[in-house]
């Protein structure tokens, strides 16, 4: 039996919900074991699930025509993800969300969230609330790419998340942050020199 604590506190940081509803929204998550490299969403095909991640690492990307790669999202412990244009419209996916390790994560089924949403109003505003944070989080991410050098964007990054920099393929952390790995890598050792 995994430890869902992680997934409780995740959402009591959002909202308070009650015991009962608690128990009900748990319930209507799975546990799902991951392999490494293993796809969950690929393009031309309907994302189904919201993905919380309870162990592991995960990224989304999408290939332009010309076979770029390009990292739209991360995800590890304790991260949502999904390619949730699919998800939320029931459409196919453009990206694909790959594991970039071995990981555990909890999924809820679309069909499950709208029944969730559409039967209790508790339910209904913690699934609100995601819906913001992850627009506030997207919105934030654009500013950054239109208004910060590349420097700027990989030193807040650094901030944000030095617990996940280690555990990133240095192509999937250039491709989010919008350069090449070339760049990337004289960023990080001009960071080392002027230690």
């Amino acid at each position: 039996m995994e430890d869902l604590s992680p997934f409780i506190d995740n959402i009591n940081r959002k909202t308070r919900l009650s015991p009962e509803n608690m128990a009900l929204l748990t319930a209507a998550f799975k546990v799902v074991k991951v392999k490494k490299k293993q796809l969950l969403i690929q393009p031309g095909f309907v994302a189904k699930y919201r993905i919380y991640v309870l162990k592991g690492a995960f990224h989304s990307y999408v290939i332009d025509d010309k076979g770029n790669e390009h990292t739209i999202q991360f995800a590890v412990e304790d991260w949502w993800l999904s390619d949730y244009n699919s998800y939320v419209h029931q459409v196919p996916a453009t990206q694909f969300v790959e594991a970039l390790e071995n990981s555990t994560i909890l999924q809820i089924d679309h069909q499950a969230e709208q029944q969730l949403k559409n039967t209790n109003w508790e339910l209904a505003t913690l699934f609100r609330l995601m819906a913001e944070q992850t627009a506030a989080y997207l919105a934030r991410r654009t500013v950054s790419n239109l208004t910060q050098s590349a420097e700027e964007r990989y030193n807040e990054f650094v901030a944000k998340y030095p617990q996940v920099l280690q555990r990133l393929p240095q192509y999937a952390l250039a491709s989010y942050l919008n350069m090449t790995r070339e760049f990337l890598s004289k960023i990080r050792n001009a960071k080392v020199r002027k230690k």
